[in-house]
């Protein structure tokens, strides 16, 4: 089966135990549909570039799945209608990086990178 990796922005006035919960959710409709949620993150509440539905900060959230396309499709369709969230991102990979996402990595633990002048 393909594999994907979802972004998801959710309100910022959710707690953070009902923004996981859609985490959760979301998960279940890729279970029920073939699919599998192969790890899931929560980054958080962070600030946006600009306003989305005036609201300046989200929760965001990162999933791994492994799921025909239909199943993603469902789960995409369905992440649009809900009120909570207010955008999604879906990206076909190739594989699944090992470890956890950069946004959760320390650091210390990222790449050197070029010095500032």
């Amino acid at each position: 089966m393909p594999l994907y990796e979802h972004v998801m922005i959710a309100r910022q006035d959710l707690s953070n135990s009902q923004a996981e919960g859609l985490i959760e959710h979301f998960g279940a409709v890729l279970s029920d549909n073939g699919g599998k949620l192969v790890d899931q993150e929560y980054w958080g509440v962070k600030t946006m570039a600009y306003k989305i539905n005036k609201n300046r900060k989200g929760h965001y959230a990162f999933l791994r799945s492994d799921a025909p396309s239909s199943a993603v499709q469902e789960m995409e369709r369905l992440m649009r209608l809900h009120d909570d969230v207010m955008r999604v991102l879906t990206i076909k990979v190739e594989e699944h990086a090992e470890g956890p996402s950069v946004q959760m990595q320390k650091r210390d633990e990222r790449d050197n990178r070029r010095e500032r002048r």
